[in-house]
């Protein structure tokens, strides 16, 4: 019996290579979270200036976030592209292309022209840049969460798989930090002109550090044991189309409450507290990075505690939170308190990181191994457009016609009910397959 079979069954030994694969997958969703960091802030202040300079300051904004938003349709492509690779040829391989793909598209992103200097032909070049990126991305959190959770114990799969979800909170901080100290260091002209290309070039050193990450590990002890049996799909889109429809169905329903409540705290809280309570972008920021530091521990804590307790119910009871809590969340910022604002946002990322911390383990365990990069990837993208890319528009559309919060947490509401779904027409954790995988393996070795 392997020592990692062992592990899995005495849940007493850390699996070999599990803590390099949970760093390597950190670094991954840390760079992409990062860079949409950075991507948000310069397609508001900078891209509509120096990329799509016009008459109409709207005009350029609407043609930025466009730019934004094509990041977002993009990553489907990169989940079937990628999915289907990570399926057939292995998890580290895919990782390595994802994590160059996304670096890349990056830095050059902050050398291009602007458009004084190449005309059209900058903002044409960005939209591709930005395409790339969203590909990359598409491709590069399936493989992540299977690179952790297969090198992990798989009775301890919400722990392990935890390190992808880490990203969002760790990409923002090192975003904010970066931002705080161009900002804090360089006139308003200098930023515009030169210094977001620093926060952009900045990326290449996330990359290099994961890329020695990634070189250095071995293929998970599971798709090894897939190849030693043969038993790599020929066609593993077209087979989760047709043998896995529920399981896509109950990973992709999951993710949309998760979803709009990220984008809820992180995106729309900065309107509504700067129009609607005249409070100053300094205080909302500083909310968010408070409740993103306390998301650094609580995601892999609500991990490993659906280990410990049904996956399924914990991400649930975290669903059903969510929907009660925005009512109290908006009356409780309506005294316009910078204090109670920030615990309001603590209070709503960590229902977030309740939901956020499983979701890895939750999705890749819908699938059997061998169609798990493919099925997880669909689930995760094609969620991620219905989710976080609309939910900022939705926020923006329901507060223009109401001018106020109720339709705003009734969206909330509909959301948490889709998840419930979701979770109703998904399966608990199997490992028996996994174990019957790896034992085969050794055997065989």
């Amino acid at each position: 019996m392997t020592t990692h079979h062992t592990a899995a069954r005495t849940g007493r030994k850390i699996p070999p290579g599990a803590l390099k694969a949970y760093v390597a997958s950190l670094t991954g969703t840390s760079l992409e979270y990062y860079d949409f960091a950075i991507y948000s802030v310069a397609s508001a202040l900078v891209f509509p200036k120096i990329f799509f300079p016009g008459n109409d300051e709207f005009v350029g904004l609407l043609l930025s976030f466009s730019a934004f938003a094509v990041g977002y349709l993009a990553r489907p492509i990169g989940g079937v592209i990628f999915g289907r690779l990570g399926d057939k040829i292995g998890r580290k391989q895919v990782l390595v292309v994802t994590l160059m793909l996304i670096g890349v598209a990056t830095v050059l992103i902050g050398l291009l022209p602007d458009y004084s200097v190449i005309g059209v032909a900058a903002p044409t070049i960005l939209v591709l840049l930005r395409l790339a990126q969203g590909i990359g991305v598409g491709g590069e959190w399936g493989g992540a969460v299977l690179l952790s959770s297969e090198f992990g114990d798989a009775n301890k799969r919400g722990f392990w798989s935890s390190a992808a979800q880490i990203g969002p909170p760790a990409g923002n901080l090192m975003a904010n930090g970066v931002l705080a100290l161009l900002a804090a260091t360089l006139s308003t002209e200098a930023f515009l002109s030169w210094g977001w290309r620093v926060a952009f070039l900045a990326s290449a050193l996330l990359v290099v550090f994961g890329l020695i990450i990634r070189l250095k590990l071995e293929e998970t002890p599971v798709f090894k044991a897939i190849a030693a049996h043969g038993e790599q799909p020929k066609a593993p889109i077209t087979e989760v189309f047709r043998k896995e429809p529920r399981a896509l169905v109950a990973a992709a329903l999951s993710r949309v409450c998760p979803d709009v409540l990220y984008a809820l705290f992180t995106v729309f809280v900065a309107v509504y507290a700067t129009k609607e309570l005249g409070m100053t972008t300094g205080n909302v920021l500083t909310a968010i990075l408070v409740g993103s530091a306390f998301q650094l521990f609580l995601i892999p804590l609500a991990g490993a505690l659906t280990d410990r307790f049904n996956r399924r119910m914990v991400y649930g009871i975290a669903a059903v939170g969510t929907a009660l809590y925005i009512p109290l969340f908006f009356l409780m910022i309506d005294g316009k308190s910078v204090l109670m604002l920030t615990v309001g946002v603590v209070i709503g990322l960590a229902f977030h990181a309740f939901m956020y911390g499983p979701q890895a383990a939750y999705i890749t365990e819908q699938f059997p191994a061998r169609l798990r990069y493919a099925g997880s990837s669909l689930a995760y993208t094609l969620a991620g457009v219905i989710g976080g890319a609309v939910a900022p528009l939705i926020f923006t559309a329901l507060y223009a016609a109401s001018g106020d919060w109720y339709l705003i947490a009734a969206y909330l509401l509909v959301a948490a009910a889709v998840t419930v779904v979701g979770l109703a027409l998904g399966r608990n954790p199997q490992t028996a397959e996994e174990e019957r995988l790896l034992a085969d393996a050794a055997s065989l070795a």
